[in-house]
């Protein structure tokens, strides 16, 4: 009779495990998620050396990313930051391209930074195109609909080579 009275007591506990379970977080897969974000920055790329579909470039910083160019005040959210490629695309002659390193994650995969090396062109004090290298470093964070987004974009000039 005890043991009868024990069985509601083992499936509650059961039920309590199976349930906990379920709701633990997935496991970080850092190699997976190298791929999409490593993909994601690529693709980002593309779309910008294009620089037909300003929503697209846009797209990939978040509402709240902060955009830091060389000699030009912080840009703040992407209504400002929309503002600047709109204008940037209007040089003419200007493209943007990079290529960037393996990302680095935090701790529980949300967020995440790429190393880059940037090439921009865009008419000199010449008038003609001229095209300057530089470096970057982008901070992504992993949105809730689990979209790498870019939210700090900073960039600086390369070292003179002499």
């Amino acid at each position: 009779m005890a043991a009868l009275r024990s069985i509601p007591a083992m499936l509650l506990a059961l039920c309590a495990v199976a349930l906990g379970a379920g709701c633990a977080p997935a496991a970080f897969d850092a190699a997976a998620e190298a791929s999409k974000l490593a993909q994601r920055d690529a693709d980002w790329s593309s779309v910008s050396f294009e620089g037909k579909d300003i929503d697209r470039i846009v797209a990939y910083w978040t509402d709240d990313a902060h955009l830091l160019q060389p000699g030009l005040p912080p840009i703040e959210g992407k209504t400002a930051i929309r503002a600047f490629v709109t204008a940037s695309l209007k040089i003419p002659g200007f493209k943007i391209h990079w290529v960037s390193e393996k990302p680095v994650f935090s701790p529980d995969g949300k967020m995440a930074y790429l190393l880059s090396n940037v090439e921009t062109t865009a008419p000199g004090t010449s008038g003609t195109l001229e095209s300057t290298h530089g470096r970057s470093v982008t901070v992504w964070r992993r949105d809730a609909d689990d979209v790498w987004r870019c939210i700090v974009d900073i960039s600086n000039d390369a070292p003179a080579t002499t």
